[in-house]
């Protein structure tokens, strides 16, 4: 039979050896002082250094509040949130990643804003930053087109790794891929809408360098957010996008069509030299767009085929029943 938890802290790790034994002490300093029953998941992500004997060691010294995942190999951030998530027991769950630069001592703050503020999910923000240009520029840029995008007007922090959630979120939101950066826009998605902002410290890294890359963070960030919001907005219609684009370029194409044929034939009935339809580029552009907007459609046919026969297509979010 599962635990009852106040806070589940979900920590997801790769190569952070040095760091995993003062963050433990600090988390479990800060719960004792509050009087919370908790439990620490630390999720170690493929790393190679020696990440799990150190959870080992911790949870043999404190087996009632440590956990410990390992995967085979590294999968990446999400996928080490849905699997925290799943084991997660806790009325409120915590993310924070395990470099030290983000502080346990947010987590009282965190835990009332959820349970007395009524909040689904409160995301940290770092107004003052301790990460190189290569990681703090490309933030910038994503967050304001998150925010754009997602409708989540006052977050300024998406990617932020202290979190807080209600219980209810982690276990109706699927983190897969590298959707960890949105996870906001997956709870609003998923009908959880309080979604509040806590300023929180961040401090430097004390242990070894950055796992992320700045470039990498920007493309696979902005793609990511294309992904989700044509998911969100389409996902289960493909056919509103692809059938109305293709229906309008093969409709467009249509009339070029004629209107090229339009031109012979006027030619003809004044007995003037024309040239041959075939010599004029936009024949073969009209002809191109038909072609093309036949293929969008039949695309928009195929995904509409897809969607109806995929397994989760009535899976809808139901809060309460009577």
């Amino acid at each position: 039979m599962n635990k009852h938890f106040d806070i589940s802290v979900v920590v997801p790790l790769y190569n952070e050896d040095e760091s995993i034994p003062e963050l433990y002490s600090w988390i479990t300093k800060v719960m004792n002082a509050n009087n919370f029953s908790y439990e620490i998941i630390f999720v170690n992500d493929g790393s190679t250094d020696k990440s799990w004997d150190v959870i080992e060691g911790l949870s043999a010294n404190d087996p009632e509040h440590v956990r410990g995942i390992k995967f085979r190999r590294n999968y990446g951030k999400s996928p080490a949130l849905f699997c925290g998530f799943e084991k997660a027991e806790g009325d409120v769950v915590i993310t924070m990643d395990a470099d030290l630069q983000d502080s346990p001592d947010e987590i009282p703050e965190l835990y009332r804003m959820i349970k007395e503020d009524g909040y689904d999910l409160v995301s940290g923000y770092k107004q003052k930053r301790y990460d190189p240009l290569s990681k703090t520029i490309p933030t910038k840029l994503f967050n304001a087109t998150a925010r754009k995008v997602s409708g989540i007007k006052n977050l300024h922090d998406f990617n932020c790794g202290l979190k807080a959630y209600r219980k209810d979120v982690v276990k109706n939101i699927e983190v897969y891929g590298e959707m960890h950066r949105y996870i906001p826009y997956l709870a609003k998605n998923a009908g959880f809408d309080k979604i509040g902002e806590k300023v929180v410290q961040h401090q430097a890294r004390k242990f070894g360098s950055t796992k992320f890359g700045g470039l990498n963070r920007f493309v696979n960030g902005y793609l990511d957010l294309l992904s989700l919001y044509f998911l969100n907005s389409f996902g289960l219609k493909p056919m509103h996008v692809f059938g109305f684009v293709g229906t309008l370029m093969f409709f467009l194409g249509f009339l070029a069509c004629l209107v090229v044929g339009g031109v012979k034939l006027v030619a003809i009935c004044n007995n003037t030299p024309a040239p041959l339809v075939t010599d004029s580029p936009y024949f073969y552009i009209a002809l191109t767009m038909m072609m093309l907007g036949t293929q969008l459609f039949l695309a928009g046919f195929l995904g509409e085929l897809i969607s109806r026969n995929a397994p989760n297509r009535n899976n809808y979010q139901i809060e309460k029943s009577l």
